[in-house]
């Protein structure tokens, strides 16, 4: 699904500096997805880390939001083009959890899993030494369910097809697995500064 918000501007300099190759700077904060946008009862939510098949660690609601909190601040960028400035994200970053689990990453890859049974790949050093967070705050506010609350993985150095919404756990692989959007011709990494959109760029 694919809503309002695909016109931008040009940005004057110097935040023309900031917008990757082929992007365009939008106010707006459009909304895609692939369905149906999931209703998720808190008290049935869980956050699980796995490896394989096998949960490592798992976390309610109350439980996870009791972790310690980090904010970012900072750009986003869409695979379908658009870029958005200084948005403002709250939540756990991948290194906290690992150190709330009490676990080093098993493996060097990932799948993040949302409760839309979305799947995405995402190396874990894309994800660790503070560059990614499971969000569960937009401006200040929760997130709202069109954008991927009550939790959504946060990969803003990715394009944001990697940020997962609903996210549901990481799974982690011996491999790196393609997920959903990848097994259909996008890129593995996702670089934005690359233009890494599909398999070849």
């Amino acid at each position: 699904m694919v809503t309002r918000g695909f016109t931008g501007r040009r940005p004057a300099r110097p935040d023309a500096e900031r917008l990757p190759p082929g992007q365009y700077l939008t106010e707006d904060f459009p909304v895609l997805q692939l369905g149906p946008t999931p209703r998720i009862d808190l008290a049935r939510w869980r956050f699980t880390l796995r490896e394989g098949s096998k949960p490592l660690k798992s976390w309610t609601w109350d439980e996870f939001e009791a972790l310690p909190r980090t904010r970012w601040r900072g750009d986003i960028h869409c695979v379908t083009k658009w870029s958005k400035f200084d948005t403002a994200w709250e939540g756990v970053t991948i290194d906290d959890l690992l150190a709330a689990a009490g676990i080093e990453a098993p493996t060097a890859y990932l799948l993040a899993e949302g409760y839309d049974d979305y799947t995405t790949n995402v190396p874990v050093a894309d994800l660790t030494g503070a560059k990614a967070m499971v969000a569960t705050r937009y401006a200040g506010e929760p997130i709202p369910p069109d954008h991927g609350g009550p939790a959504r993985l946060l990969v803003p150095h990715l394009y944001f097809w990697k940020s997962a919404k609903w996210v549901k756990g990481l799974r982690f692989t011996q491999k790196d697995e393609a997920g959903f959007w990848e097994l259909r011709g996008y890129h593995m990494v996702g670089d934005p500064w690359r233009e890494q959109r599909f398999t070849g760029d």
